[in-house]
């Protein structure tokens, strides 16, 4: 199949694709007379396992570790446990992080109810008014979501 049969078939845009086969995700498909790519059912397979994946917020070195495992079905996957459980681990942690902005935002959003003008807003005042108008809400600071590529 091509790239666009490909992509149409496992719903990944194709740059995803060819993003995949230079980071070694995907092998390199067979090429045909005229140089086009040729992918077969493995990559279709391989695809769908990726996004799976990624559906789970892995970073593709986790995906990379997961895929020699995949390929090698006789070793033993304890590693794969431990790759899992570190995952769990940093979804744990940005769960913490987004529950206190949660609770960051709401206690902004407090500072206000609907009715005053923009000059009196508390929400507009506690994000960045006078030095004395801002409160705890900017020093408990929770760092901003990183891109998962860990």
């Amino acid at each position: 199949m091509t790239i666009g049969e490909l992509a149409r078939r496992t719903g990944c845009g194709i740059e995803t694709i060819r993003y995949y086969e230079h980071e070694g995700l995907l092998p390199k498909p067979d090429r045909t007379s005229g140089n086009f790519r040729r992918y077969g059912q493995e990559h279709a397979e391989l695809l769908s396992f990726i996004r799976h994946c990624r559906s789970l917020d892995m970073a593709l070195n986790e995906i990379k570790i997961l895929l020699t495992f995949r390929s090698a079905p006789d070793e033993n996957c304890r590693e794969v446990n431990a790759l899992l459980d570190t995952h769990i681990g940093h979804v744990e942690e940005r769960i913490a992080e987004l529950q206190s902005l949660e609770g960051q935002l709401r206690a902004l959003r407090d500072k206000c109810s609907s009715g005053r003008s923009a000059e009196n807003c508390g929400v507009l005042r506690g994000l960045g008014g006078a030095p004395d108008d801002r409160d705890a809400t900017r020093d408990n600071h929770v760092p901003r979501m990183h891109s998962t590529k860990r």
